[in-house]
Order: structure tokens, then sequence, then C-alpha cells
């Protein structure tokens, strides 16, 4: 996903930016699941090849926490989790955000909405579904339709042709990264479904895709480029320090653009 998906690039560059003043720099190793995670950590270690690790993607009973913690290998956790983490943290805020978007469509006077999720496993994924199933109860409307995606152009694509194909199609759909929005702008043109006359488009995390697209799309716009900077700082504060401040990543807000309107007959 890294050759298509603009949002670790930025996250990365944030950290050696930061990183690069102490003269440090990043070591991105890539790894498929977490027992291999896991295990890179420990050769890590071991040959003391890293200072202190930034962990990301957090999912529910994740175990790389309690690993680093018995390695006493420094690390910062990045995103969202649940309970008292007991390591240094960059927190983000997934539930605000999505409420502000379930909002701003409400007030355009949609009640179909749709969303196109990350991985369910993943704790921000879950973050973001029970904030906007939350909202809708207490709006009046119908539990939102959440399609499980996983970022991927493809996933975009076949999804909202599943949803659009629907005998009561949404009339607006969130998507959780800016690739799957870029890709279901794409299938409802082929569908020949109007944007945003007949459905209205959200992307999350926005980028010079969205902003290029034709129309713009509409994004949860956050600065990735920040967010990877405070993760340094972080991380920098572990390796000197015992005690760590705790960190927010900057909160996502929505950017208006071509891909949203009144939902249709409003």
């Amino acid at each position: 996903m890294l050759s298509a998906e603009p949002f670790f690039m930025e996250f990365i560059s944030g950290i050696e930016e930061r990183l690069s003043i102490q003269d440090r720099a990043v070591l991105l190793h890539m790894v498929t699941t977490h027992e291999e995670e896991i295990a890179t950590y420990r050769r890590w270690e071991k040959q003391g090849l890293v200072d202190a690790v930034a962990v990301v993607n957090l999912t529910s009973e994740d175990r790389r926490p309690a690993v680093l913690r018995e390695l006493g290998l420094p690390a910062v956790l990045v995103g969202t989790w649940k309970g008292d983490p007991d390591l240094p943290t960059v927190a983000t805020d997934d539930t605000s955000p999505m409420r502000e978007a379930l909002d701003r469509l409400l007030d355009l006077g949609h009640r179909r909405i749709a969303r196109i999720s990350g991985p369910p496993s993943l704790l921000h994924t879950r973050a973001r579904t029970s904030a906007l199933s939350e909202g809708a109860r207490e709006a009046g409307i119908d539990p939102p339709v959440v399609v499980e995606g996983d970022y991927s152009h493809e996933s975009g694509e076949q999804s909202t042709i599943a949803l659009l194909s629907r005998e009561e199609p949404p009339t607006a759909i969130l998507y959780d990264n800016d690739v799957m929005a870029v890709a279901g702008l794409s299938a409802a043109r082929t569908l020949g479904v109007s944007i945003p006359d007949r459905v209205s488009l959200i992307a999350w995390d926005d980028s010079v895709l969205c902003r290029l697209s034709s129309p713009p799309i509409s994004a949860m716009s956050v600065d990735v480029h920040q967010q990877g900077v405070l993760v340094a700082e972080a991380v920098l504060e572990s390796m000197a320090a015992d005690t760590v401040t705790e960190r927010r990543s900057p909160t996502a807000r929505f950017v208006p653009r071509g891909t949203t309107g009144p939902a249709p007959g409003q």
C-alpha cells in the first residue's frame, strides 16, 4: 500500500524531519503479521539495532505493547487504544471528526448514509464505526451501512458499486482513506451516478489525490506530517527521560469540496 497510500509517506517524513535535527534516522522494516513484527523487535533489541520504536495500527488484544515493555525497548504508541497503554502515547481522536462528518451530512438532509471502512480489527476503525452508529442513533436515522474495506483501490471500487446497486442506495458514503474514495468516485461515474446530485462522498485523510480529482473530493483533513513530528518528539523524549508528555495528534477537520451537496430531493 505504500506505493499508493500517501498517509504513511507523509507520516514518516514528519518523523524523519524531527529526528534529523539530532542526527538520527528512521528504520522502516516491512512485515505482514504481528508475529513477524514481534520477532523483529526481539532481533532489534538483541542486536542493539534501534533506540526506540513507534507502534502504529493498534488492534484489539494487541500483544506488541506488552512485548516491548518486556524487552525494555523504548516505544511510543500512535493512534487509538483501549485501557491504560502503560507506554508513552500520541493519541488520535477518531470520534469527534466522525461526528462532525455525520453532522455535515445531516445538515445537508442525508438520511441514508454508508461507510466503507478499514479492517475492523484496527481500534481506530472500531472507534469511527462506533461514533457513526451512535450519532445516527441520536439523530433518529437508520443505522449506517458499514462495508469492510482494506484501503485499496479495488475495495473502494467494488464496495461502492455494491452500495450504489442496492434497491435503496445510500445518498452519502464515507471512506476510511483517500485511495478508496478516489476509486469510489470513479465507480460512481462508471455507473452513471451523478456526484454530488445523487450521492455525496467524503474521504478520511486528505491528500493531493482528493484535491486533483474531478470534482475534488471533500475530506476529513489532518496534518499527517505534524503527527509524525509529534511522534518523533515523543520518541526522543522516551529515550532521554522516564516520563514522557502525552501528546495528541492534530484533529481531523471537514474540508468541503465538490463531492458533497444536499441529499436528493432537498
